[in-house]
């Protein structure tokens, strides 16, 4: 059963009770990321991501680390185009400790002008070695195309040229202006009490102080295609990432678009990995993802094929598109479709971490969690005509979306197989 109370200054605290566990994991959600950047702002979201860790009013750097890990916790961060999370697990008996550590971080960071040279280059290194990855850098790339001149396509980890214009007072105004109570959630799981946490936020995150100006743009009206960017690169694989634009994170047809990506692309049974890995070698890595933003998503595959053998494999990746848009899913591949994804959540529920990210971010974008048997029901409520209904809206040759690295030469080519979708 889940609690949850709003403070007089706006936080919501959401939690979840587990009993059983020995472990809580908790976290300060912020709502803000890539997307609330301007040009001139671009990457201050993460940069400021890695500053929290730098020291905060109360605790040292050193102290931050020591105090999570050094009784066998785990502490970390991430920024996403539309939220920051900072959490920990760790043996619950520490649990309003890490509040506390985690509370203050993100509230009174220092920011020290020290922090920010450092970890300055620190970043430059990360963007370094994301784009030395292919399989990931062709990401970037496909955001590129599906969000042109918007903020949704830009790196969240920001240019080279920005993160070094990127000052103190920049990043401190960023901080100020979406780092406040009432546009963050705090959500734990655990062996926690709700009481308990609720009494220690209690007066420790200050007066009540509305949000500032939200600099949120809504995404714009894609421009019809199919289109293509290919980045030479003398690179001894190909890797591409073909995207078509998807659904919201709230929208009815969400468990639907689900289980299209678990039939396509999300484990070794799934059509894509047959067809292009195990029946005929063509890659390693062949998968699809897909990711609902508040007001746009995108569904994507991606592949690393032989230099030779990349039209093949996107035209093989075409026809398994086009098939599931014609032909029924047989009852037993939809069974087991079915089973596999309400399979994944009941394993990611029993992990107190997991249970934490899954009421946590619902709660900071709808202000709301989801309810598991409910779910249930609308997973095995899903028909063959429900898939080929969404596949019929998602996987058009005019939505697509084609991000390339490598020595490809066979862009026209490619671009006629796309448009048979």
């Amino acid at each position: 059963m889940y609690q949850k109370t709003i403070l007089d200054n706006g936080l919501r605290l959401i939690t979840h009770a587990m009993p059983g566990m020995e472990s809580a994991a908790i976290g300060v959600w912020v709502r803000v990321g890539g997307r609330y950047e301007s040009l001139h702002t671009k990457g201050a979201a993460h940069f400021l991501e890695h500053l929290v860790f730098k020291g905060s009013r109360k605790y040292s750097c050193q102290e931050i680390k020591e105090s999570i890990e050094g009784v066998g916790g785990a502490l970390n961060g991430f920024t996403s185009e539309e939220s920051t999370c900072y959490f920990a697990k760790l043996p619950a008996v520490k649990q309003l400790q890490a509040l506390g550590i985690l509370t203050d971080m993100v509230i009174t960071p220092l920011l020290k002008s020290s922090d920010i040279r450092k970890e300055r280059f620190v970043i430059l290194e990360e963007i370094k070695m994301y784009r030395d990855l292919p399989q990931s850098y062709v990401n970037d790339i496909l955001d590129e195309l599906l969000w042109p001149d918007h903020p949704l396509g830009l790196s969240i980890l920001g240019s080279r040229e920005n993160i070094l214009k990127l000052k103190r007072e920049d990043i401190a105004e960023f901080q100020k202006q979406y780092y406040l109570p009432s546009n963050m959630v705090i959500a734990a799981c655990g062996k926690i009490k709700h009481k308990e946490i609720l009494k220690r936020l209690r007066g420790m995150l200050g007066q009540a102080r509305l949000a500032g100006e939200n600099a949120f743009i809504p995404a714009a009206k894609h421009s019809p295609g199919p289109k293509i960017k290919i980045l030479k690169k003398p690179t001894a694989q190909t890797h591409m990432a073909l995207g078509f634009y998807g659904i919201n994170r709230d929208h009815p047809d969400k468990h639907i678009y689900s289980l299209l990506h678990i039939i396509l692309g999300a484990n070794m049974s799934s059509r894509l990995f047959s067809q292009v890995r195990e029946k005929r070698g063509l890659a390693y890595e062949i998968r699809t993802q897909i990711k609902g933003l508040s007001d746009t998503g995108v569904f994507l595959v991606h592949a690393g094929v032989d230099n030779a053998k990349l039209y093949q494999a996107v035209e093989i990746i075409i026809k398994e598109l086009a098939k599931i848009k014609s032909k029924a899913v047989l009852s037993s591949e939809l069974r087991r479709g079915k089973e596999f994804y309400i399979g994944q959540l009941r394993l990611a529920l029993e992990d107190t971490l997991d249970h934490m990210f899954w009421i946590g971010e619902p709660t900071l974008h709808l202000n709301k969690t989801y309810d598991f048997p409910e779910i249930l029901k609308e997973i095995r409520a899903i028909s063959p005509e429900d898939l080929r209904r969404v596949a019929k809206g998602v996987f058009k040759s005019e939505t697509a979306r084609l991000a390339i690295i490598g020595p490809s030469k066979e862009e026209s080519k490619l671009h006629a197989c796309i448009g048979k979708l």
